[in-house]
């Protein structure tokens, strides 16, 4: 058994532009995460703990898309998803549509431990929510001046995502500069999910994922990305730990989180020759990246993006974090 490791993700797809002040902001935050994790796991809280509370603060932060300071649906609301998973005997819990949960992560372990269902959605996870006693807040809560400037431009230019880390002022609609990707066939323009992500393995090689994501700007109303879809966004078995981020309908398809655990159990794979293996030949010409532990204490990461906001620590002391 290899000891305790843990890595962090703030989001695959980062613009070459991003000002340096954002950069370190990005930084300072992963970082924080990462000692708050690291601390917990030398107290010896067990995997599916660390994880929840390591995301929690994320989406406490209204620096990426999760919780507070996600991307606005076309109508300009918040619908929040998130999804957990316990490598130890394969339990999960996922949450969709949320508008009012204020740590929608917390909502997925609920579902997981006090639901007899792996998954709720909508009107059905907010009465759960309140059935629950969990804390509440207004749709407000979620939604930054930031993000109200880039629905704007997302809508200006008919698109479904703009990176809304560029301060409005820079950021110029529909710009010939912009590289043009696609989704499903349809143009976007730069692509910055920004999902937020926690992956762990205990002392006692337990292993859990946890995902957490606000979806795209200007998205359709309704739609679910691969965050709280257990075996895409997010997965965890005895083997190992998930958690994904990027282009959501390339994850969906390819049920990345899965295929790690997947190439490790049938073809004997390491888990960094997994991710490596999966990031190559399993997203055709999608854009991702994912996080990854093992249970041996292994701790990697894959990306087939420009850069992806990530950070990871383990019990030999390695703490690094980074984004191109």
């Amino acid at each position: 058994m290899g000891g305790w490791a843990i890595a962090v993700h703030g989001g695959a797809g980062v613009d070459p532009n991003l000002p340096w002040e954002r950069q370190e902001e990005a930084k300072r935050l992963l970082t924080r995460v990462l000692n708050i994790g690291v601390s917990a796991l030398r107290s010896s809280l067990p995997a599916i703990d660390v994880v929840e509370l390591v995301v929690r603060e994320l989406e406490s932060d209204p620096l990426f898309n999760s919780g507070r300071g996600s991307a606005l649906s076309a109508n300009g609301t918040v619908e929040m998803e998130a999804s957990i998973m316990n490598g130890n005997g394969r339990r999960c819990g996922a949450v969709s549509g949320l508008t009012t949960v204020k740590n929608p992560i917390s909502l997925a372990r609920l579902v997981m431990d006090k639901s007899p269902h792996s998954y709720l959605a909508f009107s059905g996870a907010e009465e759960f929510a309140r059935q629950q006693g969990v804390e509440m807040v207004d749709n407000d809560y979620f939604i930054t001046e930031d993000n109200i400037g880039m629905l704007k431009l997302a809508k200006e230019a008919n698109t479904i995502l703009f990176d809304y880390r560029i301060p409005i002022e820079t950021c110029s609609v529909a710009s010939q500069e912009s590289p043009i990707l696609m989704m499903n066939g349809l143009p976007i323009s730069i692509y910055a999910p920004e999902t937020v992500g926690c992956v762990v393995v205990d002392s006692e090689g337990r292993c859990a994922a946890g995902t957490s994501t606000g979806g795209l700007m200007n998205k359709m109303n309704g739609r679910i990305g691969d965050s709280p879809l257990i075996g895409s966004g997010t997965y965890a078995c005895n083997l190992c730990g998930v958690s994904c981020t990027g282009e959501g309908e390339a994850i969906i398809r390819s049920t990345l989180a899965r295929e790690v655990g997947a190439v490790m159990e049938y073809k004997g794979l390491k888990l960094k020759e997994a991710v490596d293996y999966v990031i190559k030949e399993r997203l055709d010409e999608g854009m991702a990246g994912l996080i990854a532990v093992s249970s041996n204490g292994d701790v990697t990461y894959g990306f087939n993006t420009n850069g992806m906001f990530r950070g990871c620590a383990n019990e030999d002391g390695l703490m690094e974090v980074s984004i191109w």
